[in-house]
């Protein structure tokens, strides 16, 4: 392995935090209707614990209701259950065909409450990031140690790596941000 190798590995990891990030980031709910709310939901489907947007069509006709139509008429039940019992705070009502979910707008202390959430998984995909970089340094150390690099790429590796891992805490911060600024935002 080249120290080459060790970057490119820390850097696809890297990139893989950040997409997990983005994904985290979608299911905490802002202000308006976004079916990716939904994500963690999941549904009881003949006994297999089965997501939400696997068993129903899942639209956002306007921007504070999503509506959940099942392929089969017999899961409304399920799915209205499986709805109400989430962390969302949301009520789901149906018509029998279709389910529809209004999006109540946030109080100012639930807000509070999704930042204080959006910032505790900002933490931990930063502590994700530094894993990575310390694992691509001590892979570093390791090939100065068995003499298969020089000092000075073993120097340039650790500066490389932590530029690395600075840019992309830098993009984390800065989607965080966006976020925080969404959920805080008064419609």
């Amino acid at each position: 392995m080249t120290v080459k190798d060790i970057e490119n590995q820390a850097k696809q990891r890297m990139e893989k935090v950040m997409g997990d990030m983005k994904h985290a980031m979608s299911g905490i709910r802002t202000g308006r209707a976004n079916i990716a709310i939904l994500d963690a939901i999941r549904v009881d489907y003949y006994g297999t614990p089965t997501p939400l947007n696997q068993v129903a069509n899942l639209h956002v006709p306007e921007p504070a209701m999503i509506t959940a139509q099942p392929w089969d008429a017999s899961m409304i039940g399920p799915i209205e259950k499986a709805i109400r019992s989430s962390d969302l705070g949301l009520n789901p009502q149906n018509d029998g065909k279709i389910i529809r979910i209004p999006i109540p707008p946030l109080t100012q202390e639930r807000r509070k409450d999704l930042v204080k959430h959006l910032q505790h998984v900002a933490e931990e995909h930063r502590v994700a990031l530094r894993n990575i970089r310390r694992d691509a340094n001590e892979a570093v150390k390791k090939l100065l140690k068995d003499k298969a690099i020089s000092e000075d790429d073993d120097r340039r590796a650790h500066t490389e790596i932590q530029q690395m891992t600075d840019g992309t805490i830098k993009k984390l911060d800065e989607a965080a941000k966006v976020k925080e600024k969404e959920i805080l935002e008064i419609k």
